[in-house]
């Protein structure tokens, strides 16, 4: 079916194999057939990230996992990193479900060092931090190796991450980091259809959860665990988006977990080097994400007229988010894209760019 080419930092294009994994007949979630199907992407999951804590398989947006880490995980106060659109709104979820949140704030565009956060968990009283490893609207990556080192002093702490833009595009061992909730939506960087969200959860959150009350039910940990125990999910899941899930697990094993993150990397250099060249990268140095690049808009063009003419090539690209719109724009590089539509994207680009 012709279509717009997605080149927007989620969602992300789905290849015609993953689709078609979508359309397989419906199975009784109940049933022995459901339980091997979560069996394996569990495990798959669970590999995918270095743990051997649970990986549980949530029916809803990645903020319904951020909402479920706040109502298990903080029973009054929760440190939130934030940088940028995303990491900001995680303590607006904190604060929406009664709890004191505190904010560890940075100018958009930078990164949340582990010196920040050692600063900030030094002055006690904390339940938990939040950090997004990978925020989207900046194309900032946290260095989540080296806040996982202070977080060693914190071990009281839950370490509460959201790696929704770069979980499957680079390697986040969740156990060698202590990380106590490590949550992704399918959407960005697995290249599948929105509606589920992955999440590992340590046996240390696991038992924080049956300190708190009011857990709500459907993000209820303590429930999901139970279920889990047996190879099921508390309510109906999205069994299409599973199916699609075991698919492309089955692929990106069979692509190298290395080679996939290497491309990832690759596939930024082309485009942060052609950013440079006609514009400039806004995200700080050093701290670049592998799998999007915010382009800051030095030559002021109008980013909807780019992208605008960019469409009549069956493509798009992402305008700034919030109140980075026209000031920057975005293109994505993750998932299953190759090194060959990066290059031809921009190609038409520089055509668009010279009229």
């Amino acid at each position: 079916m012709p279509h717009k080419r997605l080149f927007i930092p989620g969602p992300t294009e789905v290849r015609a194999e993953n689709l078609a994994a979508l359309a397989r007949p419906q199975i009784g979630h109940r049933g022995d057939e459901f339980k091997d199907l979560y069996g394996r992407v569990t495990a798959k999951l669970g590999a995918l990230l270095e743990t051997k804590d649970p990986v549980f398989l949530f029916t809803c947006s990645s903020t319904g996992v951020w909402e479920a880490a706040i109502r298990n995980g903080v029973r009054e106060r929760v440190l939130c990193c934030m940088q940028g659109a995303f990491s900001d709104r995680w303590l607006k979820v904190a604060e929406a479900n009664g709890k004191a949140a505190s904010a560890l704030r940075v100018e958009w565009g930078r990164a949340i060092t582990a010196e920040m956060v050692d600063r900030e968990l030094a002055k006690g009283g904390y339940d938990a931090i939040t950090v997004v490893h990978n925020e989207t609207s900046t194309g900032v990556m946290n260095r989540l190796d080296e806040i996982a080192e202070v977080m060693r002093k914190y071990p009281d702490v839950l370490f509460l991450v959201d790696a929704v833009s770069s979980m499957a595009a680079t390697r986040i061992p969740v156990d060698a980091w202590g990380i106590d909730v490590c949550l992704a939506g399918l959407q960005k960087a697995f290249a599948l259809p929105a509606g589920l969200t992955v999440a590992s959860v340590s046996a240390h959150a696991l038992a924080k959860a049956k300190t708190i009350p009011h857990r709500g039910y459907y993000f209820d940990f303590v429930d999901m665990m139970k279920y889990h125990e047996r190879g099921q999910t508390p309510a109906t899941p999205a069994i299409p988006q599973i199916h699609a899930l075991d698919a492309q697990l089955d692929d990106i094993a069979a692509e190298g977990r290395e080679a996939r993150y290497a491309r990832h990397d690759s596939l930024a250099r082309v485009v942060r080097e052609w950013a440079r060249r006609h514009f400039a990268v806004f995200s700080e140095e050093g701290y670049e994400s592998p799998t999007l690049t915010c382009v800051a808009n030095t030559r002021s063009i109008s980013v909807a007229q780019l992208n605008k003419e960019l469409g009549k090539q069956w493509a798009a690209i992402s305008n700034g988010y919030g109140d980075l719109k026209e000031k920057t724009f975005r293109i994505a590089h993750m998932g299953d894209t190759q090194e060959w539509e990066i290059r031809g994207l921009l190609a038409v680009l520089d055509r668009i760019l010279e009229h």
